[in-house]
């Protein structure tokens, strides 16, 4: 058995040159390990997926901070280790830019991947984020907060998945720096062949700062022209005024807005305002609902324990367990659709004003012993999440991966196009595809494991990297 090294500059070439079939095959995957980390019905005996919570070491002398990210998954086992300057360190003393490793392991325990994870996480956090993307039905503008590495693999995987109908990216940065500079040099040398064969070699950048002196105007049009927002910084501060999409005008479209850039109860991107809005409740009679984008009613989150405790916009809103979904629930989007169409409703009631959550708890799921409407306490929760706040119900219902077809996970290989809603009831995937949406990601360990080892496959398909024999047990 061999291990697999690879550094960052070849992860990146790699990741660059992806198809887009090569790139949905990596969604396909992430969705699947997802979508079990979050019905949560695997045991440790099953061992399935496993996902402790991380550790840390902190040095005064240094003022650096090492993270320590554990993961398990059928697969096998994974590593993360990044130091970095700590929040709370001295601020006299050298900065330490992010910088770690991601090392995999068999599920027998040889060392089978040695990665770098500085281009890994970016990408990672990405397609997790593309997962969402693709369910959108209109991408043509996206608007893009920051301009570091989470910035551009947001950009390079929208314009890779879905840059056939992507006609313009708005780009806003607090300065024409140099890693602006860069992002802008690594979108203009990409080869003019890929950019046509991904469909985007006619879209226009543009960059805003706010040395600009219609910076206010340009912002909020930017945001209401948007199809998709990312944001993408470390800010301690709202980004912008929530106002821009609270009023009557800026909730006249959906848009998908993704939120990855800050990571403590500190920071945070989203203004309190937005989160307050996309929660609330909407009651039969509310005037003028007709001309408003879907409202979900909860915020979907990569991890729930993770956003309850280091998601600043998700505290500073006090929103509770019920309010938030995770990701890996929504990957059953289409057999929820076409249940609701197949399955008598026990009333048909709904109107236009009820939420997704409502619309949901008219899907009848046929054994209540794989239901979990609750954050645990329930015996198919994974026991490596046990630490949730018991007993406070979730919008969405849960039910046992071993009732659901391959299908249910979607195809592999089969383009993801968004699905039209099924029917007038569909609130869900009306949603999803055409509401406002808003996904709030602080890491998870889980995605570092999974597309590590599809990195070191597609590598060692392709013949790159180092590779040292004799780490067999």
């Amino acid at each position: 058995m061999s291990l697999t090294v690879l550094s960052d500059e070849q992860i990146r070439c790699l990741l660059e040159n992806l198809s887009r079939e090569e790139a949905e095959g990596f969604i396909y995957t992430l969705r699947n390990a997802l979508h079990e980390y979050s019905t949560g019905t695997q045991s440790i005996a099953d061992g399935v997926v496993h996902q402790p919570e991380r550790t840390s070491v902190h040095s005064n002398t240094t003022g650096a901070t090492t993270l320590f990210m554990p993961s398990y998954s059928a697969l096998g086992h994974a590593v993360k280790v990044v130091t970095l300057s700590s929040p709370s360190s001295d601020p006299t003393l050298p900065a330490i830019t992010p910088t770690g490793s991601v090392t995999l392991y068999s599920p027998l325990g040889p060392p089978l991947g040695f990665l770098n994870a500085k281009t890994l996480t970016a990408f990672r956090t990405a397609l997790a984020s593309s997962c969402l993307l693709m369910k959108r039905t209109s991408v043509r503008t996206l608007t893009v907060f920051g301009s570091g590495l989470q910035a551009y693999w947001h950009i390079r995987l929208a314009l890779m998945l879905r840059g056939d109908t992507i006609r313009q990216i708005y780009i806003i940065n607090r300065r024409f720096s140099e890693t602006a500079r860069d992002m802008f040099k690594k979108i203009y040398g990409i080869p003019t062949e890929i950019k046509q064969r991904e469909g985007w070699d006619q879209a226009q950048f543009s960059l805003l700062t706010p040395g600009y002196g219609e910076f206010d105007r340009l912002q909020r049009d930017h945001l209401r022209a948007a199809d998709v927002i990312y944001c993408c910084t470390p800010s301690t501060d709202d980004l912008f005024d929530a106002s821009i999409l609270t009023n009557h005008e800026g909730r006249r479209k959906g848009r998908l807005i993704v939120a990855v850039g800050s990571y403590t109860p500190q920071m945070h991107e989203l203004p309190r305002e937005l989160l307050l809005q996309a929660t609330k409740s909407h009651m039969p009679g509310h005037l003028h609902y007709h001309k408003h984008a879907t409202e979900g009613g909860v915020i979907v989150v990569d991890t729930l324990d993770g956003a309850l405790k280091e998601a600043g916009e998700i505290v500073d809103a006090g929103l509770e367990p019920k309010q938030l979904v995770e990701l890996g629930e929504l990957v059953m989007i289409h057999r929820l659709a076409r249940e609701e169409e197949e399955e008598p409703l026990a009333s048909q009631s709904s109107t236009e004003t009820s939420s997704i959550s409502d619309s949901l708890d008219k899907l009848d799921i046929a054994s209540s012993s794989t239901a979990m409407s609750t954050v645990s306490g329930s015996s198919s929760r994974s026991p490596s999440r046990r630490g949730s706040s018991s007993g406070l119900s979730l919008p969405f219902r849960r039910r046992s991966s071993s009732q659901l077809a391959p299908d249910d996970l979607g195809q592999h290989k089969q383009s993801q196009q968004p699905q039209q809603p099924h029917g007038r009831d569909n609130h869900l995937s009306r949603w999803l595809s055409v509401g406002n949406v808003i996904y709030k990601s602080v890491g998870l360990g889980l995605m570092d494991l999974v597309v590590g080892f599809e990195i070191v496959r597609l590598a060692q398909e392709k013949g790159l990297g180092s590779h040292v024999e004799g780490f067999s047990s």
